[in-house]
């Protein structure tokens, strides 16, 4: 007896998408967070391969890129596959890549395994994981991400001294040794993530039967034949021709440019000013405690009433003061004043992380959102991997951190002026809203974005 098929007509907002959160919430502990801790090696990584930091500091880089640079390969087996088993078989990779790792036997070993390898499994993890919150929650979207996405922060302040303790009892090959088994509830998580039926997934796929009868593609499991593969993809992959989605994806390569040089040298900035090596530590500490605090209660706020319709221009805001906040940090020069900018950059750099998806979502819709956000941090792997040296560079030529942050900010502020100019243009722009009799009532349907009749869709239906 075949089962029947439960169709919603809307995310549940609740239910077992709470599962799903905590699901997606551990798998940015085992992702983002394990990366970010992977830097507690270095120091050992240069003792006993006898090598300088510019090439230990390249396996950091190598699984950050890895990890976004295959994203959308993650989105593409949750399509194609299912959701559950591209995360069960990312972690699986990813525990490999760290389990082979503790037998490495020189940096080059340690790219492959260590950046490539984990950075791979963690890619077939991160960006299915976050999608599926998506399709469970509507209208306390913002604040299920927020929950969602301060694993990344939670893991750290955890995973850190955990991980320095494991490297003081097991030295760094039992320590890795360990992760790898931690990093296997990757396939826990996986189980978890249930799919739901969509009524938007079925009517998206109806559509496409209509037009092409030759296709195969589903809404759950896009089982495409060879004939009609590149249909499957060309529709797959159709938002990449919206030009809200090609200015959001500019913007993101500006984004991920300006974001990852305050992490990486505010302790080196805070040392070179005189602040103790304790005190450098601690700023690193606020960071990641007031980013959880930025994720939750930001999102919190932009799923109220007055602000949920405003989400996008909230995400404009927190991406401009994490840029503003940037600007000012040359000359703040001494412990007292770093410790508010700790404090304004975490939480924004919180308050914007969990908002990325929402705006995607916004932009190209439920339907479309794993693949989109494949692309998005796809976009973020070139960044990742150049704005450290080239901040490094900078640092090298001028002597002093001041160029350095100043681009880092620029770069930011730059992608909310982008997105704030784009968003005035299509205001300027906006079309009237449109109603067509049909045979009971005037109607009218809005598809992502784009204005068609109830009554023109079902006639171009029957024309083709």
């Amino acid at each position: 007896m075949t089962k029947k098929t439960i169709l919603h007509t809307a995310p549940p907002d609740g239910g077992w998408g709470w599962m799903i959160v905590i699901g997606c919430f551990l798998v940015t502990v085992c992702t983002r967070a394990v990366t970010r801790c992977i830097s507690i090696f270095f120091v050992e990584f240069q003792v006993y391969f006898g090598q300088d930091y510019s090439r230990t500091a390249w396996i950091h880089s190598i699984v950050d890129c890895a990890t976004m640079l295959c994203a959308p390969l993650g989105s593409y087996v949750s399509n194609h596959v299912s959701c559950q088993v591209g995360i069960m078989l990312g972690g699986l990779l990813a525990s490999t890549g760290l389990v082979l790792s503790s037998f490495a036997t020189s940096l080059e070993y340690l790219y492959l395994t260590l950046g490539v390898l984990t950075g791979l499994g963690f890619a077939l993890c991160y960006s299915p994981a976050i999608a599926m919150v998506g399709k469970y929650f509507d209208k306390r979207k913002a604040l299920a991400y927020g929950i969602a996405m301060s694993g990344s922060g939670i893991g750290t302040f955890i995973l850190a001294p955990v991980v320095q303790l494991l490297i003081e009892q097991f030295s760094w090959r039992g320590a890795l040794l360990i992760l790898g088994g931690f990093v296997s509830n990757l396939c826990v998580c996986g189980a978890l993530m249930r799919p739901i039926n969509l009524k938007e997934d079925f009517a998206h796929y109806s559509l496409k039967q209509e037009h092409n009868p030759t296709s195969k593609c589903s809404p759950l499991s896009l089982d495409c034949t060879h004939k009609s593969l590149c249909y499957c993809s060309q529709k797959e992959y159709s938002f990449l021709l919206k030009p809200d989605f090609i200015i959001l994806a500019i913007s993101f390569l500006f984004l991920a440019y300006g974001c990852s040089p305050p992490f990486v040298y505010l302790v080196p900035y805070a040392l070179s000013v005189g602040v103790s090596h304790q005190q450098a530590a601690f700023l690193m500490s606020i960071l990641g405690v007031i980013d959880i605090v930025g994720n939750v209660s930001f999102g919190w706020l932009t799923d109220r009433r007055f602000l949920k319709n405003h989400r996008y221009a909230c995400y404009l805001i927190a991406v401009g003061l994490d840029g503003l906040s940037c600007l000012f940090l040359p000359i703040l020069r001494c412990f007292e004043l770093l410790v508010p900018f700790s404090v304004t950059f975490g939480y924004f750099d919180g308050a914007y992380v969990a908002l990325i998806p929402v705006v995607t979502g916004d932009v190209v819709g439920t339907t479309s959102l794993s693949s989109a956000l494949g692309v998005v941090f796809f976009l973020h792997a070139v960044p990742y991997l150049v704005s450290p040296p080239i901040s490094g560079w900078l640092v090298d030529t001028t002597g002093n951190y001041t160029a350095a942050f100043l681009s880092s900010g620029l770069s930011m502020i730059f992608c909310a002026l982008l997105l704030a100019f784009a968003k005035l243009i299509r205001l300027r722009h906006k079309p009237l809203t449109m109603t067509v009799p049909t045979s009971d009532t005037r109607q009218e349907i809005w598809t992502n974005g784009d204005l068609t009749s109830a009554a023109t869709e079902e006639c171009n239906h029957k024309e083709v």
